[in-house]
């Protein structure tokens, strides 16, 4: 018997995740929808030499350089969108991307309604030719965690702690 091409296209993706989920679907786990979120203000600048991620003492040829992505991303909806993920096109001065084959840049958490600062650190290669510029930057997260959550008496980063303001 063979099924109409309609109805296969309906059960495939419940049929996927119910093989390669572990059956989640059944035990009545809510799916996690993913939203996008609007970023501005973006800027790219060398690290701090006071932050510890700049490494200084580790600056050679073969190494790289810390850069801090900041910017604001505005969550427009009433709850919190989790596990956000930003993603950036970032060009050396030729035209050639600095991150190889990614266009995710980082993380940034749970981002809570209405507008909120952020920073990656993004480890350039040492001799990469500047300036950098960047496009095509976007944030998405989810409406529940797709990730294992950090406890409460995890560390935070020096770039962390300074835009928390918390420095």
């Amino acid at each position: 018997m063979r099924l109409p091409r309609a109805l296969l296209s309906a059960l495939l993706p419940l049929v996927l995740a119910l093989v390669f989920g572990g059956g989640s679907l059944l035990a009545g786990a809510a799916p996690a929808w993913a939203a996008t979120l609007v970023v501005s203000e973006v800027s790219l600048e060398p690290c701090p030499s006071e932050d510890v991620g700049a490494q200084p003492q580790l600056r050679r040829p073969s190494g790289a350089s810390c850069y801090a992505l900041r910017g604001v991303v505005t969550n427009p909806g009433k709850k919190p969108v989790v596990d956000t993920d930003v993603f950036a096109q970032i060009l050396d001065a030729s035209g050639e991307p600095v991150l190889q084959n990614r266009s995710r840049v980082g993380s940034i958490g749970d981002v809570p309604p209405g507008r909120s600062p952020f920073a990656l650190r993004l480890a350039v290669p040492a001799g990469t030719p500047g300036p950098f510029t960047f496009s095509n930057v976007k944030a998405r997260g989810f409406n529940a965690p797709v990730r294992t959550r950090a406890g409460l008496d995890d560390e935070l980063l020096p770039l962390e702690l300074d835009v928390a303001g918390l420095n």
